[in-house]
Order: structure tokens, then sequence, then C-alpha cells
């Protein structure tokens, strides 16, 4: 996997789904829905759209977690979910939270008007330095960046410009080829 770089296994950006920062829920997920209609059939579909500015420069992800977490706002009452669920829970403390800030007593109803409302900027999550790479970095060391970042995909950049996304489906894809490969 030396060998291997990230430009090697990335999805360029122009195959990617992205919506503007200002779009509402129901747009972005319909880009997604269009970019995996659009995609490569043979591989793993997006399950994250990319986030972009006035100026078309990425500047967040929203991922499916984020899009549910989005239909019910009353998570913003809580502390960071994204910090508090490398805890874990017990599920008395689940329950305890759910029925404390009344979560998901009406989230589902009216789903479409709650979606329209809804704007990205709101509820996209920032990546920080750690979830981009470069695009010559060797495989090899980007799946050590996703591991110990605990990354679901990282951006990948050359230069300054974010030209595509390295998802760890697709690593794990190339890897497990290549453990089967073991036994043919």
């Amino acid at each position: 996997m030396a060998k291997l770089m990230v430009k090697d296994l990335m999805v360029p950006l122009s195959g990617y789904a992205t919506a503007s920062e200002d779009s509402t829920l129901v747009e972005a997920v319909k880009a997604l829905k269009q970019a995996q209609k659009n995609f490569d059939q043979t591989r793993d579909k997006h399950r994250a759209i990319l986030i972009t500015d006035k100026n078309n420069k990425v500047v967040g992800k929203l991922s499916q977690l984020d899009v549910i977490r989005a239909l019910e706002p009353k998570y913003l009452k809580i502390d960071n979910p994204r910090t508090l669920t490398r805890f874990g829970f017990s599920q008395d403390y689940l329950q305890y939270t759910l029925k404390e800030h009344n979560l998901w007593e009406n989230a589902l109803d009216d789903i479409c008007k709650k979606a329209a409302k809804q704007i990205v900027k709101n509820f996209m999550y920032t990546p920080t330095e750690g979830e981009f790479v470069k695009e010559n970095t060797s495989l090899n060391e980007a799946i050590h960046q996703l591991i110990m970042g605990r990354h679901q995909s990282l951006l990948v950049t050359k230069g300054e410009e974010i030209v595509g996304v390295l998802r760890l489906t697709d690593v794990f894809r190339e890897i497990s080829e290549r453990i089967s490969s073991c036994f043919e």
C-alpha cells in the first residue's frame, strides 16, 4: 500500500455532493440524492454532503447524522453532542436526556416543512486541521490519520485547494480486496 497515494483512491470534488451553506436541508438532501444517482454504481454511495461558501470554497460537511439531528432542533440545548459521543452513555442516561429535553416527540411530523426551514450552516460540521490530507500523501499515512482521528473521510488538498474526498469506505474496499486476494 506504500505505493498507493491518496489521489489514487479519492473521490474528485466534481463527483461529490455539494450544497451552499445557505441551502435548506431539502436542497442539501436533493444534492446528495443526485450525486448518488450520478456516482459510479460500483462504489459505495456518498453519505455526506460538502458545504460551500459564496465563493464555492468547501467550508464544511453535512453527515447523515447532522441531517437527522437538524430535524430535532432541541439538540442545540444539549452540550455539543459531537464531544459527548466519545464517552459512551448508559441506557438510563440516554432515556433521561430523551425525556428531559422532550426529544423526538413530534420531530418526524411535518418533516418536509421542518427540512425546508433548516439552514445547512446551522448544522454543518466544520472540519478540523486533522481532517485534511494532501493528494500526494501515501495511503499508509492517510490510513493512520483516519484511524487516529476516527474520521469517516478526509478532505484532499492540492496546495490550498480542496480537490477531493478520501472516504473510509474506499480505503476499506482496497484493504478488503487485498485480503480477499490472499485466499484466491
